[in-house]
């Protein structure tokens, strides 16, 4: 008797738990944050909105490389000006650019360079702050039955026409 009282409860929680409706599942924004914060693109994965992964990664990458490229083209201007003040007149763009214009595209690299540090940083933000927004939305629902309709209308009695706006929520 014991037995089948157990095996009845057993029974019962094994059914309560296994029958349950639509499931309802929340995502949390600050998980997503941290996610995206630690691995660009992982809050993304965890709100389930993987074509944005690639479009993160492109940002970053084109982002780092710029960031790398203006990086070099800075030093390599900025030595050749600083080996023209020490004395060194032979150098492989003598015949190229003046001591001004070394100047001018230092200046140019390097400003460049910030900006290249800037659009990284404005990416990776992004990433973040879009991860924890589509948590807060993930399950918003948009219904099919949203509707607008606009149509022309003819008032006789005043022989007037205009339009008419109507929403459907």
């Amino acid at each position: 008797m014991l037995i089948s009282k157990y095996l009845f409860l057993i029974l019962i929680i094994s059914y309560s738990t296994s029958i349950q409706g639509q499931e309802y599942i929340n995502k949390n924004p600050k998980k997503a944050a941290i996610y995206s914060s630690i691995i660009p693109g992982a809050g993304q994965i965890y709100t389930k909105k993987y074509w944005k992964i690639p479009i993160i990664y492109a940002g970053l990458a084109a982002s780092a490389y710029y960031i790398n490229h203006n990086h070099e083209s800075y030093k390599t201007y900025k030595q050749t000006y600083l080996n023209r003040l020490d004395g060194v007149l032979i150098d492989e763009y003598t015949d190229v650019y003046t001591d001004s214009e070394l100047v001018t595209l230092t200046e140019y690299y390097r400003r460049n360079t910030e900006i290249s540090a800037l659009l990284f940083t404005l990416t990776y933000v992004l990433n973040i702050v879009d991860a924890s927004v589509n948590a807060h939305l993930f399950n918003y629902n948009v219904s099919e039955d949203i509707s607008m309709e606009i149509k022309p209308v003819y008032f006789s009695r005043d022989n007037i026409s205009g339009l008419s706006l109507a929403i459907k929520l």
